[in-house]
């Protein structure tokens, strides 16, 4: 079969007009669509969803088979616009945070315009960190590691072959699990996520088990948190925890960029006295274009929050330079650890706001919107530059389908949020003002988050500046311990020369001086959520020691072997099957497996539960 050409003539060819017009139909109308029912059936029922990037990629992948290998591209481009789509109806629960605040409702058109305009800045932001945090850093970001591995295997009969039964296999325990998590209250309340063990299963030890100490951690010093007033009586330990771990990372963050702006100086004056190397085309990007893009649409949220929506022009910016902050920030942080703290950010935009002197909760909740919603969509923008980035796929025309999917997730977002909440009267009601009421299986958990944040905002506690203040603390020193160890010749030496050294450099990377990007989802998350992702870790670093050749050696300490955990040569060994590229191990397809098996399950609860709904 030549380059291009299908398997089956009804297909057009590939890069053709009727072909990104078939992607297109099928991304926007089919895959989008499910996955945004899924997400804000999710968000209602929940407080949380699963993204839609490895979903989108199964189903993708059976339109394309037919064009061979060459078809994984054409997936990608699906997945990236239905990702979208799902991404933006999650954030339908923010209407119904307006309605609980007692905010007037603004016209639906009115709403459609605010959140494309947000999700078209938030996805150029995303752009603008991809060489950073994609190709410089090389997080691993576990979802799109998977979707890459999903994409490979359905549209290569090679990789299929060689692959299927460990992917396959995976996919179907991970329907099961959660199913079993959602109908057995023992699982249910152990916090069981077929999800969760899976993205450890593909990060490893390294990065997981930083998430378990630092949650151990937080359940021993709560006691004495709940002393001086931090915690309420039954507060866990994450209402206080998340302000820690956000401050961890942009602790970590100073050191890293700080360090990165130094080499890009180095780098500048080297390339300026050599010849420039040719980058390839399909990582091309129009920087100042992207630039003018960004700023375009900056200027368009503040126009449509102040013109339209008749929000205050200083905050409505404040939110948009916060995005710039957060959507590195948290891009970092679901890169290692797959998970994308978006409502920890939202709630840290609201206590800045209030520092500022804010007091009204409704124009706190536009602004921080901005931060949401871009942070939500930026994010999700760099997870499917991971998947690229593996795929070789062209960056310009999945950023083309990315806007075309925000265009589509403005106006289901707004569809949804009122189809939910005129079928289901309870998600009106503000919880805090009613506990009583009866809410069936519509927790709002992400909703009473957002209104528990943001209805006191001109009451900031002074503990939460402290914990802020520790918290970045914490992650600079330790940020900058790791790179003084880490950069001794010697340690790299001993760590590298024996089992003995490796065992010591395991447990400075993953206990003494465990990365505050990975430390900081204990903060996050509860316990048990914590002790799910770190067995997937663990399960995925004993099997790659099982199955390794030779003596183990630790990665050299450069950026890139250092987020991504494991070494090199461990990695290069885990696979014993010579077919599969080094990074589609047997731990990262079954890994990857459970993670889309979840996501399968959610996607045929929120059908059934929308058809339950209308009916």
């Amino acid at each position: 079969m030549e380059p291009g050409a299908p398997r089956f003539r009804l297909l057009p060819p590939v890069g053709t007009w009727k072909y990104h017009l078939l992607l297109s139909a099928v991304a926007i109308f089919i895959l989008g669509p499910l996955g945004g029912v899924a997400a804000s059936y999710m968000n209602f029922s929940m407080g949380f969803f699963v993204g839609g990037q490895v979903l989108a990629g199964i189903l993708g992948s059976a339109v394309t088979y037919g064009y061979g290998p060459d078809g994984k591209h054409g997936a990608n481009y699906m997945q990236t616009m239905a990702a979208s789509v799902a991404s933006l109806c999650a954030m339908s629960v923010l209407i119904q945070a307006m309605v609980w605040l007692g905010m007037p409702m603004p016209s639906a058109w009115k709403l459609m315009l605010f959140v494309g305009c947000i999700g078209m800045f938030g996805v150029g932001v995303g752009m603008l960190y991809t060489p950073l945090l994609v190709d410089k850093l090389q997080l691993e970001y576990p979802s799109g590691h998977a979707v890459a591995n999903i994409l490979r295997a359905l549209t290569d009969k090679r990789l299929l072959k060689a692959s299927i039964a460990k992917l396959g296999g995976g996919t179907a325990l991970g329907g099961l699990v959660a199913a079993l998590a959602e109908r057995v209250a023992v699982l249910s309340s152990a916090g069981l996520s077929a999800a969760t063990v899976g993205a450890g299963m593909v990060v490893g030890s390294r990065i997981t088990v930083p998430a378990i100490v630092s949650g151990v951690i937080g359940v021993l010093i709560s006691p004495s948190l709940r002393e001086i007033g931090w915690l309420g009586p039954n507060d866990p330990f994450r209402k206080t925890g998340f302000l820690i771990a956000l401050a961890m990372i942009c602790g970590a963050a100073v050191v890293d960029l700080s360090l990165l702006a130094v080499k890009a100086i180095a780098r500048i004056r080297e390339r300026a006295r050599a010849p420039a190397e040719a980058e390839p085309e399909w990582k091309r990007v129009n920087l100042p274009r992207l630039i003018a893009w960004v700023v375009f649409w900056a200027v368009a949220v503040v126009v449509v929050a102040t013109q339209v929506l008749d929000q205050p022009a200083g905050f409505v910016a404040f939110g948009l330079v916060l995005a710039l902050l957060f959507v590195l920030i948290n891009g970092i942080a679901y890169g290692i650890t797959d998970q994308n703290p978006i409502s920890s950010a939202f709630v840290l935009s609201v206590l800045l706001m209030s520092l500022l002197g804010l007091k009204d909760p409704l124009v706190g909740l536009m602004a921080a919107s901005i931060l949401l919603i871009s942070t939500s969509v930026g994010c999700d923008m760099q997870q499917d530059r991971s998947t690229g980035w593996r795929l070789g796929t062209n960056r310009l025309l999945q950023f083309r389908y990315q806007v075309m999917g925000i265009f589509m997730g403005a106006i289901l977002c707004v569809v949804l949020a009122k189809v939910f909440m005129t079928a289901y009267p309870v998600l009106q009601v503000n919880l805090f003002d009613n506990p009583d009421a009866k809410q069936g299986q519509w927790s709002s958990a992400m909703t009473f988050k957002f209104v528990g944040a943001i209805k006191d905002i001109g009451n900031l506690s002074g503990y939460k500046v402290n914990a802020m203040l520790i918290g970045l603390g914490i992650g600079f020193v330790i940020e900058v311990l790791r790179k003084v160890v880490r950069g001794s010749a010697g340690y790299q030496r001993f760590v590298q020369g024996s089992r003995a050294g490796f065992a010591v450099g395991w447990t400075m990377d993953a206990v003494v001086l465990a990365s505050p990007y990975a430390s900081s989802f204990g903060g996050f998350v509860d316990l048990p959520v914590s002790l799910w992702y770190g067995a997937g870790g663990i399960i995925m670093s004993v099997w790659s020691t099982a199955t390794a050749r030779g003596p183990l050696v630790k990665a050299e300490p450069h950026a890139e072997a250092e987020v991504k955990g494991d070494s090199p040569k461990v990695e290069a060994a885990k696979e014993s099957d010579e077919e599969l590229p080094s990074d589609m191990s047997t731990t990262s397809l079954i890994g990857g497996g459970l993670i889309a098996g979840e996501s399968l399950y959610f996607l045929i609860a929120g059908i059934l539960g929308l058809l339950a709904l209308v009916g």
